[in-house]
Protein backbone atom coordinates (compact mmCIF):
# COMPACT_ATOMS: atom_id res chain seq x y z
CA UNK A 1 0.00 0.00 0.00
CA UNK A 2 2.77 2.44 0.98
CA UNK A 3 4.71 1.55 -2.21
CA UNK A 4 1.72 2.51 -4.36
CA UNK A 5 1.38 5.86 -2.61
CA UNK A 6 5.08 6.60 -3.14
CA UNK A 7 4.74 5.82 -6.87
CA UNK A 8 1.73 8.12 -7.21
CA UNK A 9 3.58 10.91 -5.40
CA UNK A 10 6.60 10.48 -7.71
CA UNK A 11 4.35 10.72 -10.80
CA UNK A 12 2.68 13.84 -9.43
CA UNK A 13 6.09 15.38 -8.74
CA UNK A 14 7.21 14.59 -12.30
CA UNK A 15 4.13 16.35 -13.73
CA UNK A 16 4.77 19.41 -11.56
CA UNK A 17 8.43 19.57 -12.69
CA UNK A 18 7.44 19.22 -16.36
CA UNK A 19 4.93 22.09 -16.01
CA UNK A 20 7.51 24.32 -14.34
CA UNK A 21 10.16 23.56 -16.99
CA UNK A 22 7.63 24.48 -19.67
CA UNK A 23 6.93 27.80 -17.96
CA UNK A 24 10.66 28.53 -17.63
CA UNK A 25 11.12 27.81 -21.35
CA UNK A 26 8.34 30.24 -22.20
CA UNK A 27 9.88 32.93 -20.00
CA UNK A 28 13.29 32.36 -21.59
CA UNK A 29 11.77 32.71 -25.05
CA UNK A 30 10.18 36.01 -24.08
CA UNK A 31 13.49 37.29 -22.71
CA UNK A 32 15.70 36.18 -25.62
CA UNK A 33 13.13 36.54 -28.37
CA UNK A 34 11.14 33.88 -30.28
CA UNK A 35 13.32 33.91 -33.39
CA UNK A 36 16.53 33.40 -31.47
CA UNK A 37 15.06 30.39 -29.65
CA UNK A 38 13.75 28.91 -32.93
CA UNK A 39 17.19 29.18 -34.58
CA UNK A 40 18.80 27.59 -31.53
CA UNK A 41 16.34 24.70 -31.50
CA UNK A 42 16.68 24.20 -35.26
CA UNK A 43 20.48 24.00 -35.08
CA UNK A 44 20.29 21.57 -32.20
CA UNK A 45 17.85 19.30 -34.08
CA UNK A 46 19.86 19.52 -37.31
CA UNK A 47 23.10 18.43 -35.64
CA UNK A 48 21.23 15.70 -33.76
CA UNK A 49 19.72 14.36 -37.00
CA UNK A 50 23.12 14.40 -38.72
CA UNK A 51 24.78 12.47 -35.90
CA UNK A 52 21.84 10.05 -35.73
CA UNK A 53 22.04 9.45 -39.50
CA UNK A 54 25.76 8.68 -39.34
CA UNK A 55 25.33 6.37 -36.35
CA UNK A 56 22.30 4.70 -37.95
CA UNK A 57 24.09 3.84 -41.21
CA UNK A 58 27.25 2.69 -39.44
CA UNK A 59 25.26 0.37 -37.16
CA UNK A 60 23.20 -0.99 -40.08
CA UNK A 61 26.29 -1.92 -42.06
CA UNK A 62 28.22 -3.17 -39.02
CA UNK A 63 25.36 -5.36 -37.76
CA UNK A 64 24.78 -6.84 -41.23
CA UNK A 65 28.47 -7.69 -41.48
CA UNK A 66 28.55 -9.11 -37.94
CA UNK A 67 25.53 -11.37 -38.49
CA UNK A 68 26.28 -12.34 -42.09
CA UNK A 69 27.31 -15.88 -41.09
CA UNK A 70 23.83 -16.42 -39.63
CA UNK A 71 22.10 -15.12 -42.76
CA UNK A 72 21.38 -17.81 -45.35
CA UNK A 73 23.60 -17.51 -48.35
CA UNK A 74 26.61 -16.15 -46.48
CA UNK A 75 29.44 -17.69 -44.50
CA UNK A 76 28.82 -21.37 -43.73
CA UNK A 77 25.23 -21.34 -44.96
CA UNK A 78 25.70 -21.57 -48.69
CA UNK A 79 22.90 -23.39 -50.46
CA UNK A 80 22.81 -27.17 -50.04
CA UNK A 81 20.76 -27.70 -53.22
CA UNK A 82 21.45 -27.47 -56.95
CA UNK A 83 19.01 -24.60 -57.58
CA UNK A 84 19.87 -22.61 -54.44
CA UNK A 85 22.67 -20.69 -56.12
CA UNK A 86 20.19 -19.18 -58.58
CA UNK A 87 18.00 -17.86 -55.76
CA UNK A 88 21.01 -16.60 -53.81
CA UNK A 89 22.29 -14.68 -56.84
CA UNK A 90 18.83 -13.11 -57.25
CA UNK A 91 18.85 -12.10 -53.59
CA UNK A 92 22.36 -10.63 -53.87
CA UNK A 93 21.48 -8.66 -57.00
CA UNK A 94 18.34 -7.28 -55.35
CA UNK A 95 20.34 -6.47 -52.21
CA UNK A 96 22.92 -4.60 -54.33
CA UNK A 97 20.36 -2.28 -55.94
CA UNK A 98 18.21 -1.76 -52.86
CA UNK A 99 21.34 -1.34 -50.70
CA UNK A 100 22.61 1.47 -52.92
CA UNK A 101 19.22 3.19 -52.81
CA UNK A 102 18.97 2.66 -49.05
CA UNK A 103 22.36 4.25 -48.33
CA UNK A 104 21.99 7.16 -50.77
CA UNK A 105 18.45 8.09 -49.72
CA UNK A 106 19.34 8.04 -46.03
CA UNK A 107 22.46 10.12 -46.62
CA UNK A 108 20.32 12.58 -48.56
CA UNK A 109 17.60 12.53 -45.89
CA UNK A 110 19.87 13.36 -42.97
CA UNK A 111 22.20 15.68 -44.91
CA UNK A 112 19.31 17.74 -46.31
CA UNK A 113 17.82 17.92 -42.80
CA UNK A 114 21.11 19.43 -41.65
CA UNK A 115 21.97 21.59 -44.66
CA UNK A 116 18.53 23.10 -45.18
CA UNK A 117 17.67 23.74 -41.56
CA UNK A 118 15.85 27.01 -40.86
CA UNK A 119 17.78 30.23 -41.36
CA UNK A 120 16.29 33.75 -41.50
CA UNK A 121 18.67 34.65 -44.38
CA UNK A 122 17.77 31.65 -46.60
CA UNK A 123 15.02 31.86 -49.20
CA UNK A 124 13.27 28.78 -50.60
CA UNK A 125 13.67 28.06 -54.30
CA UNK A 126 10.51 26.44 -55.67
CA UNK A 127 10.96 24.16 -58.73
CA UNK A 128 7.65 23.53 -60.42
CA UNK A 129 9.08 21.14 -63.04
CA UNK A 130 12.40 19.63 -64.18
CA UNK A 131 12.33 17.35 -67.23
CA UNK A 132 15.85 16.06 -66.69
CA UNK A 133 15.14 15.10 -63.09
CA UNK A 134 11.87 13.44 -64.07
CA UNK A 135 13.64 11.35 -66.73
CA UNK A 136 16.39 10.29 -64.32
CA UNK A 137 14.13 9.08 -61.54
CA UNK A 138 11.82 7.35 -64.04
CA UNK A 139 14.35 5.70 -66.35
CA UNK A 140 16.85 4.53 -63.70
CA UNK A 141 14.29 2.61 -61.56
CA UNK A 142 12.72 1.23 -64.76
CA UNK A 143 16.09 -0.14 -65.93
CA UNK A 144 16.72 -1.66 -62.52
CA UNK A 145 13.28 -3.25 -62.53
CA UNK A 146 13.89 -4.69 -66.01
CA UNK A 147 17.12 -6.32 -64.80
CA UNK A 148 15.45 -7.72 -61.67
CA UNK A 149 12.38 -8.98 -63.55
CA UNK A 150 14.44 -10.71 -66.25
CA UNK A 151 16.68 -12.25 -63.61
CA UNK A 152 13.59 -13.36 -61.69
CA UNK A 153 11.95 -14.92 -64.77
CA UNK A 154 15.10 -16.85 -65.64
CA UNK A 155 15.37 -18.01 -62.04
CA UNK A 156 11.67 -18.97 -61.87
CA UNK A 157 11.89 -21.06 -65.05
CA UNK A 158 15.00 -22.81 -63.73
CA UNK A 159 13.70 -23.45 -60.22
CA UNK A 160 10.07 -24.32 -60.97
CA UNK A 161 10.69 -26.59 -63.98
CA UNK A 162 8.91 -29.95 -63.77
CA UNK A 163 10.55 -33.35 -64.15
CA UNK A 164 10.65 -35.12 -67.49
CA UNK A 165 8.59 -38.32 -67.87
CA UNK A 166 11.68 -40.51 -68.30
CA UNK A 167 13.75 -38.71 -65.67
CA UNK A 168 15.07 -40.51 -62.59
CA UNK A 169 13.68 -38.82 -59.48
CA UNK A 170 12.25 -39.51 -56.05
CA UNK A 171 8.69 -38.38 -55.36
CA UNK A 172 7.55 -37.82 -51.77
CA UNK A 173 4.60 -36.09 -50.15
CA UNK A 174 4.23 -33.67 -47.23
CA UNK A 175 0.80 -32.79 -45.85
CA UNK A 176 0.55 -30.01 -43.28
CA UNK A 177 -1.95 -30.16 -40.43
CA UNK A 178 -2.28 -28.63 -36.99
CA UNK A 179 0.31 -29.34 -35.74
CA UNK A 180 2.45 -31.79 -37.71
CA UNK A 181 3.72 -32.73 -41.13
CA UNK A 182 2.39 -36.06 -42.43
CA UNK A 183 5.13 -37.50 -44.64
CA UNK A 184 4.68 -40.20 -47.27
CA UNK A 185 7.21 -42.11 -49.38
CA UNK A 186 6.55 -44.59 -52.19
CA UNK A 187 7.46 -48.20 -51.51
CA UNK A 188 9.13 -50.71 -53.80
CA UNK A 189 6.91 -49.77 -56.75
CA UNK A 190 8.25 -46.19 -56.67
CA UNK A 191 4.74 -44.73 -56.92
CA UNK A 192 2.51 -42.93 -54.44
CA UNK A 193 -1.05 -44.24 -54.22
CA UNK A 194 -4.19 -42.13 -54.61
CA UNK A 195 -6.05 -40.56 -51.70
CA UNK A 196 -9.37 -38.84 -50.99
CA UNK A 197 -10.16 -36.47 -48.14
CA UNK A 198 -13.48 -38.23 -47.45
CA UNK A 199 -11.51 -41.36 -46.47
CA UNK A 200 -9.61 -39.61 -43.65
CA UNK A 201 -10.01 -41.44 -40.32
CA UNK A 202 -8.01 -41.83 -37.13
CA UNK A 203 -6.27 -44.84 -38.70
CA UNK A 204 -5.97 -43.24 -42.13
CA UNK A 205 -4.83 -39.62 -41.56
CA UNK A 206 -4.07 -39.02 -45.25
CA UNK A 207 -7.25 -40.58 -46.61
CA UNK A 208 -5.39 -43.18 -48.70
CA UNK A 209 -7.53 -45.36 -50.94
CA UNK A 210 -6.56 -48.89 -49.92
CA UNK A 211 -8.18 -50.39 -53.01
CA UNK A 212 -5.40 -48.68 -54.98
CA UNK A 213 -2.60 -51.26 -54.72
CA UNK A 214 0.04 -48.53 -55.10
CA UNK A 215 -0.86 -47.48 -51.55
CA UNK A 216 -0.09 -50.84 -49.99
CA UNK A 217 3.69 -50.33 -49.88
CA UNK A 218 3.73 -46.57 -49.15
CA UNK A 219 5.49 -45.62 -45.92
CA UNK A 220 4.89 -42.75 -43.48
CA UNK A 221 8.22 -41.98 -41.75
CA UNK A 222 8.72 -39.48 -38.94
CA UNK A 223 11.64 -37.75 -40.70
CA UNK A 224 12.70 -36.84 -44.21
CA UNK A 225 15.66 -38.84 -45.50
CA UNK A 226 16.98 -37.98 -48.95
CA UNK A 227 19.77 -39.41 -51.13
CA UNK A 228 22.37 -36.82 -52.07
CA UNK A 229 22.56 -35.85 -55.73
CA UNK A 230 19.11 -37.24 -56.64
CA UNK A 231 16.27 -35.02 -57.83
CA UNK A 232 13.36 -34.90 -55.39
CA UNK A 233 9.79 -33.95 -56.23
CA UNK A 234 7.74 -32.96 -53.18
CA UNK A 235 3.96 -32.98 -53.31
CA UNK A 236 2.78 -30.33 -50.86
CA UNK A 237 -0.72 -30.39 -49.35
CA UNK A 238 -2.59 -28.98 -46.35
CA UNK A 239 -5.34 -30.76 -44.45
CA UNK A 240 -6.85 -27.86 -42.52
CA UNK A 241 -5.36 -24.33 -42.65
CA UNK A 242 -2.62 -22.57 -44.58
CA UNK A 243 0.88 -23.93 -43.88
CA UNK A 244 4.24 -23.33 -45.55
CA UNK A 245 6.73 -26.05 -46.49
CA UNK A 246 10.11 -24.52 -45.68
CA UNK A 247 13.54 -26.16 -46.07
CA UNK A 248 15.71 -23.07 -45.57
CA UNK A 249 19.09 -24.71 -46.16
CA UNK A 250 17.90 -25.96 -49.56
CA UNK A 251 16.14 -22.69 -50.52
CA UNK A 252 12.83 -24.53 -50.69
CA UNK A 253 9.72 -22.69 -49.53
CA UNK A 254 6.20 -23.10 -50.85
CA UNK A 255 2.80 -22.62 -49.25
CA UNK A 256 0.63 -25.63 -48.47
CA UNK A 257 -2.91 -24.56 -49.36
CA UNK A 258 -6.00 -26.63 -48.46
CA UNK A 259 -7.59 -28.00 -51.61
CA UNK A 260 -4.79 -26.81 -53.93
CA UNK A 261 -1.94 -29.35 -54.27
CA UNK A 262 1.42 -27.76 -55.10
CA UNK A 263 4.88 -29.18 -55.73
CA UNK A 264 8.54 -28.26 -55.52
CA UNK A 265 11.49 -29.96 -57.19
CA UNK A 266 15.05 -29.75 -55.91
CA UNK A 267 18.28 -31.74 -55.75
CA UNK A 268 20.20 -31.89 -52.43
CA UNK A 269 23.94 -31.60 -53.04
CA UNK A 270 25.46 -31.68 -49.53
CA UNK A 271 24.98 -34.50 -47.04
CA UNK A 272 24.26 -33.75 -43.40
CA UNK A 273 27.74 -34.93 -42.39
CA UNK A 274 29.41 -32.74 -45.04
CA UNK A 275 27.44 -29.71 -43.86
CA UNK A 276 28.48 -30.36 -40.27
CA UNK A 277 32.10 -30.62 -41.36
CA UNK A 278 31.81 -27.25 -43.08
CA UNK A 279 30.30 -25.66 -39.96
CA UNK A 280 33.13 -27.03 -37.81
CA UNK A 281 35.53 -24.55 -39.44
CA UNK A 282 33.67 -21.51 -38.10
CA UNK A 283 34.37 -20.24 -34.55
CA UNK A 284 30.72 -19.51 -33.79
CA UNK A 285 29.95 -23.23 -34.18
CA UNK A 286 32.91 -24.38 -32.08
CA UNK A 287 31.01 -23.86 -28.84
CA UNK A 288 29.02 -26.32 -26.69
CA UNK A 289 25.62 -27.13 -28.13
CA UNK A 290 24.19 -27.01 -24.60
CA UNK A 291 25.70 -24.22 -22.43
CA UNK A 292 24.90 -26.32 -19.36
CA UNK A 293 27.17 -29.09 -20.67
CA UNK A 294 30.52 -27.45 -21.53
CA UNK A 295 32.09 -30.86 -22.19
CA UNK A 296 29.22 -32.03 -24.38
CA UNK A 297 29.04 -32.05 -28.21
CA UNK A 298 29.80 -28.84 -30.02
CA UNK A 299 27.21 -26.86 -31.93
CA UNK A 300 28.40 -28.06 -35.34
CA UNK A 301 28.16 -31.70 -34.22
CA UNK A 302 24.46 -31.39 -33.39
CA UNK A 303 23.44 -29.55 -36.56
CA UNK A 304 20.56 -31.00 -38.55
CA UNK A 305 18.68 -29.86 -41.61
CA UNK A 306 15.05 -29.22 -40.75
CA UNK A 307 11.60 -28.85 -42.22
CA UNK A 308 9.67 -25.99 -40.68
CA UNK A 309 6.28 -24.39 -41.19
CA UNK A 310 6.81 -20.76 -42.18
CA UNK A 311 3.22 -19.79 -41.44
CA UNK A 312 1.94 -18.95 -37.95
CA UNK A 313 -0.69 -21.66 -38.02
CA UNK A 314 -1.57 -21.68 -34.31
CA UNK A 315 -0.22 -22.08 -30.79
CA UNK A 316 1.33 -25.46 -31.56
CA UNK A 317 3.22 -24.05 -34.57
CA UNK A 318 6.62 -24.92 -33.07
CA UNK A 319 5.83 -28.66 -33.02
CA UNK A 320 5.75 -28.85 -36.84
CA UNK A 321 9.53 -29.07 -36.96
CA UNK A 322 10.77 -32.23 -38.67
CA UNK A 323 14.33 -33.47 -39.05
CA UNK A 324 15.80 -33.80 -42.53
CA UNK A 325 18.77 -36.06 -43.26
CA UNK A 326 20.71 -36.11 -46.51
CA UNK A 327 22.74 -39.28 -46.88
CA UNK A 328 24.54 -41.32 -49.52
CA UNK A 329 22.57 -43.50 -51.93
CA UNK A 330 23.65 -46.65 -50.07
CA UNK A 331 22.56 -45.25 -46.70
CA UNK A 332 19.25 -44.18 -48.18
CA UNK A 333 18.54 -47.61 -49.64
CA UNK A 334 19.37 -49.21 -46.29
CA UNK A 335 17.07 -46.81 -44.44
CA UNK A 336 14.26 -47.38 -46.95
CA UNK A 337 14.56 -51.16 -46.60
CA UNK A 338 14.08 -50.82 -42.83
CA UNK A 339 10.79 -48.93 -43.17
CA UNK A 340 7.52 -50.83 -42.88
CA UNK A 341 4.58 -49.92 -45.14
CA UNK A 342 1.88 -48.04 -43.24
CA UNK A 343 -0.76 -50.40 -44.58
CA UNK A 344 1.01 -53.46 -43.20
CA UNK A 345 1.75 -51.91 -39.79
CA UNK A 346 -1.60 -50.21 -39.14
CA UNK A 347 -4.35 -51.08 -41.62
CA UNK A 348 -3.77 -54.76 -42.44
CA UNK A 349 -6.67 -56.95 -41.25
CA UNK A 350 -8.33 -54.01 -39.46
CA UNK A 351 -11.93 -53.04 -40.14
CA UNK A 352 -10.69 -50.52 -42.72
CA UNK A 353 -8.80 -53.17 -44.71
CA UNK A 354 -10.69 -54.02 -47.92
CA UNK A 355 -8.51 -57.16 -48.22
CA UNK A 356 -9.14 -58.42 -44.70
CA UNK A 357 -8.60 -62.19 -44.60
CA UNK A 358 -7.19 -62.28 -48.14
CA UNK A 359 -3.64 -63.15 -49.14
CA UNK A 360 -1.93 -60.30 -51.00
CA UNK A 361 1.11 -60.24 -53.25
CA UNK A 362 3.05 -58.48 -50.54
CA UNK A 363 2.19 -61.30 -48.11
CA UNK A 364 3.27 -63.89 -50.65
CA UNK A 365 6.56 -62.08 -51.19
CA UNK A 366 7.25 -61.78 -47.46
CA UNK A 367 6.45 -65.45 -46.90
CA UNK A 368 8.79 -66.45 -49.71
CA UNK A 369 11.65 -64.39 -48.33
CA UNK A 370 11.07 -65.79 -44.83
CA UNK A 371 11.03 -69.40 -46.08
CA UNK A 372 14.17 -68.95 -48.16
CA UNK A 373 15.95 -67.57 -45.09
CA UNK A 374 14.85 -70.58 -42.97
CA UNK A 375 15.84 -73.02 -45.74
CA UNK A 376 19.32 -71.55 -46.08
CA UNK A 377 19.74 -71.62 -42.31
CA UNK A 378 18.76 -75.31 -42.29
CA UNK A 379 21.26 -76.08 -45.04
CA UNK A 380 24.05 -74.60 -42.96
CA UNK A 381 22.99 -76.30 -39.72
CA UNK A 382 25.24 -79.06 -38.31
CA UNK A 383 22.54 -80.20 -35.89
CA UNK A 384 19.79 -82.66 -36.90
CA UNK A 385 17.04 -80.60 -35.25
CA UNK A 386 18.29 -77.51 -37.07
CA UNK A 387 17.63 -79.20 -40.41
CA UNK A 388 13.90 -79.44 -39.70
CA UNK A 389 11.81 -76.62 -41.15
CA UNK A 390 8.23 -76.07 -40.07
CA UNK A 391 6.04 -75.18 -43.06
CA UNK A 392 4.32 -72.22 -41.39
CA UNK A 393 1.71 -71.64 -44.07
CA UNK A 394 0.78 -75.17 -45.11
CA UNK A 395 -2.68 -76.02 -43.79
CA UNK A 396 -5.37 -78.61 -44.38
CA UNK A 397 -9.13 -78.63 -44.18
CA UNK A 398 -10.37 -79.80 -40.77
CA UNK A 399 -10.09 -83.58 -40.35
CA UNK A 400 -8.91 -83.95 -43.95
CA UNK A 401 -5.72 -84.33 -46.00
CA UNK A 402 -6.96 -81.79 -48.52
CA UNK A 403 -4.63 -78.75 -48.75
CA UNK A 404 -6.13 -75.27 -48.37
CA UNK A 405 -5.87 -72.99 -51.39
CA UNK A 406 -3.30 -70.67 -49.82
CA UNK A 407 -0.97 -73.56 -48.97
CA UNK A 408 0.23 -73.72 -52.56
CA UNK A 409 2.36 -70.57 -52.15
CA UNK A 410 4.44 -72.09 -49.35
CA UNK A 411 4.76 -75.40 -51.18
CA UNK A 412 5.81 -73.65 -54.38
CA UNK A 413 8.59 -72.03 -52.35
CA UNK A 414 9.64 -75.49 -51.11
CA UNK A 415 9.65 -76.87 -54.68
CA UNK A 416 11.71 -73.93 -55.93
CA UNK A 417 14.36 -74.37 -53.21
CA UNK A 418 14.57 -78.12 -53.77
CA UNK A 419 15.01 -77.65 -57.52
CA UNK A 420 17.67 -75.01 -56.85
CA UNK A 421 19.52 -77.55 -54.68
CA UNK A 422 19.31 -80.86 -56.64
CA UNK A 423 21.68 -82.64 -54.27
CA UNK A 424 19.21 -82.29 -51.40
CA UNK A 425 16.79 -85.01 -50.30
CA UNK A 426 13.85 -84.18 -48.09
CA UNK A 427 11.67 -86.03 -45.63
CA UNK A 428 8.12 -84.70 -45.33
CA UNK A 429 6.72 -85.17 -41.82
CA UNK A 430 3.11 -84.84 -40.67
CA UNK A 431 1.97 -84.26 -37.07
CA UNK A 432 -1.37 -83.89 -35.29
CA UNK A 433 -2.63 -82.96 -31.83
CA UNK A 434 -4.06 -85.54 -29.42
CA UNK A 435 -7.72 -84.86 -30.13
CA UNK A 436 -9.46 -88.01 -31.33
CA UNK A 437 -8.25 -91.57 -31.81
CA UNK A 438 -4.46 -92.02 -31.91
CA UNK A 439 -4.62 -94.50 -34.80
CA UNK A 440 -6.79 -92.16 -36.86
CA UNK A 441 -4.41 -89.29 -36.09
CA UNK A 442 -1.45 -91.37 -37.26
CA UNK A 443 -3.27 -92.25 -40.48
CA UNK A 444 -4.27 -88.59 -41.05
CA UNK A 445 -0.72 -87.34 -40.53
CA UNK A 446 0.57 -89.90 -43.07
CA UNK A 447 -2.02 -88.86 -45.62
CA UNK A 448 -1.13 -85.18 -45.12
CA UNK A 449 2.57 -85.87 -45.57
CA UNK A 450 1.70 -87.82 -48.77
CA UNK A 451 -0.41 -84.88 -49.99
CA UNK A 452 2.54 -82.52 -49.63
CA UNK A 453 4.80 -85.01 -51.41
CA UNK A 454 2.37 -85.32 -54.31
CA UNK A 455 2.14 -81.53 -54.66
CA UNK A 456 5.93 -81.20 -54.82
CA UNK A 457 6.12 -83.98 -57.41
CA UNK A 458 3.53 -82.12 -59.51
CA UNK A 459 5.91 -79.15 -59.48
CA UNK A 460 8.77 -81.17 -60.94
CA UNK A 461 10.57 -82.49 -57.84
CA UNK A 462 11.68 -86.12 -58.36
CA UNK A 463 9.95 -88.69 -56.14
CA UNK A 464 13.35 -90.29 -55.47
CA UNK A 465 14.32 -87.20 -53.47
CA UNK A 466 11.20 -87.26 -51.29
CA UNK A 467 9.92 -89.41 -48.47
CA UNK A 468 6.71 -88.94 -46.51
CA UNK A 469 6.06 -90.09 -42.96
CA UNK A 470 3.29 -89.40 -40.46
CA UNK A 471 3.93 -89.29 -36.73
CA UNK A 472 0.40 -88.64 -35.54
CA UNK A 473 0.31 -87.25 -32.00
CA UNK A 474 3.56 -88.87 -30.85
CA UNK A 475 5.90 -85.88 -31.21
CA UNK A 476 4.20 -82.79 -29.73
CA UNK A 477 6.19 -79.55 -29.50
CA UNK A 478 3.71 -77.83 -27.19
CA UNK A 479 1.03 -78.66 -24.66
CA UNK A 480 -2.20 -80.23 -25.82
CA UNK A 481 -4.12 -78.60 -22.95
CA UNK A 482 -4.71 -75.30 -24.80
CA UNK A 483 -6.03 -74.45 -28.25
CA UNK A 484 -2.86 -72.52 -29.03
CA UNK A 485 -0.69 -75.47 -28.01
CA UNK A 486 -2.74 -77.92 -30.07
CA UNK A 487 -2.47 -75.60 -33.09
CA UNK A 488 1.32 -75.69 -32.75
CA UNK A 489 1.27 -79.47 -32.61
CA UNK A 490 -0.77 -79.71 -35.84
CA UNK A 491 2.09 -79.08 -38.23
CA UNK A 492 3.84 -80.19 -41.39
CA UNK A 493 7.62 -80.24 -41.54
CA UNK A 494 10.36 -80.82 -44.04
CA UNK A 495 13.60 -82.38 -42.86
CA UNK A 496 16.65 -81.89 -45.04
Amino acid sequence: MSTGIIILLCLALFVVIAVQVSKLSQLGSQIRGEEHVEIQNTNRNAWGMLLFGILFLVLCIASAWYYKNYMLGYGPHESASAHGGVLDSMFNLTLLFTGIVFVLTHIALFWFTFKYRYSPTRKANFLSHDNKLEIIWTVVPALVMIVLVIKGLVGWNAVMADVEPDEDYLEIEATGMQFAWLLRYPGADGKLGSKEFTKITSLNPLGQDWTDTKNLDDIQPSEIVLPVGKKVKVRINARDVLHSFDLPHFRVKLDAVPGIPTRFIFTPTVTTEEYREKLSKYPEYQVPSDPNEPDGPQLWETFDYELACAELCGKGHFSMRRLVRVVSEQEYEKWLAEQQPYYMSTIRNSDEDPYKGQLLNVDIKERKEAFEARFKSALESKDASGRIIKLEHVNFETGSARLTADSKYELENVAAMLKANPEIKASLRGHTDNVGDAANNLKLSQERAEAVKNFLMSKGVSSSRLTAKGFGQTQPVDTNDTEEGRANNRRTEIKI
